[in-house]
């Protein structure tokens, strides 16, 4: 195996770290431009839903393709079409005219980023052979990737009052570019495995994971019996093709004896799971600081720094702790602290002062940052190097779309508890049945937001439904995490007993056992 110098591994940490933050960036810095787009571009709310959805769409679905391609075709090399795609995506997002432009970009900027992110972690294992180092390396990467994803909401808002809404994807530009000059020189060349393509399969994940998540952004907003949602949930059913297949071929694209290996299924659990709760508090939380609260986007964004903080904090702590006494503990911890900080926020309303919350939004980013590293390092230790790609794939894609079932999920839960507690304050208020089809049209495309014009009795019962159905969505995803952490602990129990061997000795959960 090729050695490589400190001063190298840190100039590829630095190139993996800088791409990945770029990649969790994108996600969530498009949020705060939303409203400038919809004005400029002349677009819907439709429209801007898939300004942000199409980009998680495509990513979702060819995560698995971008893992195979890498270990196929040499991981560097997909990394870096990946990178160019998604650098090339970001300057045609800035320079779009249209939202139609601006959603084939974000498509092309989804296609990047699913080429890139399976070979960035499995390139962190082949350059970082010593257990401790390659710990500390992954909590720095999953710090990085995890701050792109906190701090979106904080630099968006103020950049596109300063610069526009295309500052959010120009930003993109300079460090892809740079990225792409530093991995294409330091990033080592790693040669591909001979394996046949697995045709059927790749074409039967594309269908059934691009159904699957299109059927669930849809579903919110177009209703769960839409004769459109009904038939790209059917066509999902090619999900149970596709494992039909993987269990029938030779050299299968998704090794599904993968989810055989406890420790790996409490992996796949932890990923979606934190994605679920976490994400969906991200979406929920601007709605009740700025729709119901009153704050500008730029004093929300900034109302986040503290959880930015502890991501920052809580990552390289938990690589440190993953590798002297396993994963056990910091991913049961991270899952219940995340947990908490649903549940905590579900106890505060309209008229809750920002230090009276601040600790939900300590427990989140701590939370958070407990749960990357360990995960991450699970992967790398229990899954053969040439499989490391397709490893790292699927983990990717069950966060994604666990982000996406969460913001569903949870999104219907408020949507049902609003809607029923709105009819009966209405009710109450003899508000006119016209007026009120208008009322709860506007409050189902918007939310809270948009209500100010109404009169004084019918806005506050419009916040009051808003907060009810969003407090019991929060208590709804806690009660998830909480599950979720019972879960894993008892997934990882087997190398619980090991946990207390001597500092250096590894444990059960540190031995290869996926072959």
């Amino acid at each position: 195996m090729e050695e490589f110098t400190s001063g190298r591994k840190r100039l590829v940490l630095a190139a993996l770290c800088a791409t990945m933050f770029m990649a969790m960036l994108d996600n969530v810095i498009v949020n705060n431009a939303l409203p400038r787009i919809g004005q400029q571009l002349h677009a819907g709310v439709s429209g801007l839903q898939w300004v942000v959805e199409g980009y998680s769409l495509v990513y979702a679905a060819l995560l698995l393709t971008g893992g195979t391609l890498g270990d196929r075709y040499g991981r560097k090399r997909i990394f870096l079409t990946g990178l160019a795609l998604f650098t090339a995506g970001s300057a045609a997002a800035a320079l779009s005219g249209s939202i139609g432009l601006l959603i084939a970009a974000r498509m092309l900027q989804g296609l990047g980023a699913a080429l890139l992110t399976p070979g960035s972690l499995s390139i962190l294992r082949h350059v970082f052979t010593d257990e401790k180092e390659r710990a500390r390396a992954v909590g720095l990467w999953s710090g990085v990737s995890a701050l792109g994803l906190a701090i979106g909401p904080v630099l968006g808002g103020p950049m596109v009052d300063a610069f526009g809404w295309a500052s959010v994807f120009w930003i993109n530009v300079p460090i892809g570019a740079a990225g792409l000059l530093l991995a294409a020189w330091v990033l080592p060349e790693f040669a591909g495995r001979a394996r046949r393509v697995d045709l059927p399969g790749q074409l039967l994940s594309v269908l059934g994971f691009g159904a699957l998540v299109y059927a669930l952004i849809e579903g919110p907003a177009r209703g769960w019996t839409d004769t459109r949602v009904l038939t790209l949930a059917a066509a999902a059913v090619a999900l149970l093709a596709f494992v039909a297949v993987e269990l029938r071929t030779t050299d299968p694209m998704l090794d599904l004896h993968f989810f055989r290996d406890p420790v790996l299924s409490g992996a796949a659990v932890s990923g979606f799971m934190i994605s679920f709760g976490m994400f969906g508090a991200s979406f929920f939380l601007p709605l009740l600081m700025q729709d119901v609260m009153g704050w500008t986007p730029s004093n929300a964004g900034l109302a986040g720094l503290p959880m930015t903080a502890m991501i920052v904090i809580a990552a390289p702590l938990s690589g440190t702790l993953t590798a002297r006494c396993g994963s056990r503990i910091p991913l049961v911890t991270g899952l219940t602290l995340c947990a908490a900080a649903l549940g905590g926020l579900s106890l505060y309303g309209e008229h809750a002062r920002y230090l009276e919350y601040l600790w939900v939004l300590l427990a989140m980013g701590l939370g958070m940052g407990m749960t990357f590293t360990p995960v991450s390092v699970m992967v790398m230790k229990r899954v053969p190097l040439a499989q490391a790609g397709m490893a790292s794939a699927t983990l990717n894609m069950l966060r994604e779309i666990g982000g996406v079932v969460g913001v569903a999920a949870l999104g219907a839960v408020l949507t049902s508890r609003l809607a029923a507690t709105l009819t009966g304050s209405l009710d109450r208020l003899d508000v006119p049945p016209e007026t009120r089809h208008g009322i709860e049209d506007s409050v189902a495309g918007t939310g809270a937001n948009g209500t100010q014009a109404l009169p004084a009795p019918v806005h506050d019962a419009v916040n009051a439904a808003f907060v009810e159905g969003l407090h019991l969505a929060l208590r709804c995803g806690g009660a998830a995490m909480v599950t979720a952490a019972v879960l894993v602990a008892v997934l990882l129990r087997p190398a619980s007993s090991q946990a207390t061997a001597p500092a250096g000795e590894p444990t059960q959960q540190d031995e290869p056992a996926y072959q």
